[in-house]
């Protein structure tokens, strides 16, 4: 029986593998036109590749922190005609609302035919750059920080939480440029470098790139910026939560209010197993001294820490401990998705509303 089953699997992935193949060399769709935003602009692509793909071919940058796998749900368009049906890796991704409004997941739709689409006119003001590498600076024995100095366009602007969309062009068995989404770490009054915090996934293909293969004085290039995850502007105190390369927006942030004198009440729970996974404790713990109304709260999750005397536990539980119930705050969470769920069950718990917490899920 499990033999049976393990060839009817076999035969399954071959044949889908099969499929792939035949649609991308065999199948030709000629020419078709995209029509974004009722005419705004034009496109003539090739049939056959993705609908994302296609239009960051052609200098429209829609936001993909996956890389194009249909994980994310951030490169939702509009398609108003054209798009063939929802194919079930999309149905899981959309609400009932978006079926109805037509929209997809744009590297989910492939372009067969002509299409028109509809997507926020801020996206057309998304930038390509060059960049060199500066500097390449080991944070953690799997965590690297990017100082990328601008070649072209000189100089960017952008709101701290937001991320740029890193690519990594062809290299060994990957035959193709990928994009992958970082956020950027660097404060915005730097307008002609991009730090970027990248932990290395095994088998990601982006971040072995950045490991074993980039060098400080390559050029790169990126587009941003993209996203929404941002401070409010009111005064109300904050709950930060973050874990591994979640910290880069936080670094941003933090250095931000800083150099503008925002004293905005802060807690920054920061999660790791082991001390080995912390990473820019002396400047935040300066920072905490420095600032009277920022406080720095590292904790260590394994079971062996007899070295350490901070906060012990998921970093869930130390929020649990030390966080009251909210009179007027907000909480922000930056990390993998299973760390962001649990947090909000345990702010929501203590009172936090839905409206009070914001959060940027690292796919």
């Amino acid at each position: 029986m499990a033999l049976a089953t393990l060839v009817v699997a076999g035969f399954c992935t071959a044949f889908a593998a099969l499929l792939v193949v035949a649609e991308r060399y065999l199948l030709n769709y000629g020419q078709c036109k995209i029509t974004v935003n009722e005419g705004a602009r034009r496109l003539d692509v090739k049939g056959g590749s993705t609908l994302l793909a296609s239009l960051m071919g052609e200098g429209i940058f829609i936001p993909s922190a996956c890389g194009g796998k249909g994980t994310c749900a951030y490169c939702k368009v509009k398609v108003l005609d054209g798009g063939g049906p929802v194919v079930p890796t999309e149905e899981p991704l959309l609400t009932p609302q978006e079926l109805a409004d037509n929209v997809r997941i744009s590297c989910q739709v492939k372009v067969r035919n002509d299409i028109s689409v509809a997507i926020p006119e801020e996206l057309f003001n998304v930038r390509e750059y060059t960049a060199t590498v500066e500097r390449i600076r080991d944070l953690t024995y799997d965590i690297k920080e990017l100082r990328l100095k601008l070649i072209d366009p000189p100089e960017i602007s952008f709101t701290p939480g937001q991320y740029v969309q890193l690519q990594a062009p062809p290299y060994g068995d990957n035959p193709d440029s990928v994009y992958r989404a970082y956020s950027i770490s660097s404060p915005p009054s730097d307008e002609s470098h991009v730090e970027l915090i990248i932990r290395l996934v095994p088998g990601g293909i982006c971040t072995t790139w950045v490991f074993t293969v980039l060098k400080e004085g390559m050029e790169v290039k990126f587009n941003g910026p993209h996203g929404r995850f941002r401070l409010t502007a009111s005064d109300r105190a904050m709950v930060w939560i973050a874990g591994g390369s979640g910290m880069a927006p936080f670094w941003c942030m933090v250095r931000h209010l800083r150099e503008k004198n925002i004293a905005r009440a802060c807690r920054y729970f920061f999660g790791a197993v082991a001390q080995r996974d912390l990473f820019l404790t002396g400047e935040l713990a300066g920072l905490s001294k420095e600032l009277g109304w920022f406080q720095f709260i590292p904790a260590l999750s394994g079971k062996d820490q007899s070295q350490w005397s901070g906060e012990r536990g998921l970093i869930t539980e130390v929020v649990d401990r030390h966080v009251p119930c909210p009179d007027s705050a907000e909480a922000y969470l930056c990390g993998s998705p299973g760390m962001i769920d649990a947090s909000i069950k345990v702010l929501q718990a203590k009172g936090f509303g839905e409206k009070d917490i914001y959060f940027d899920k690292f796919a």
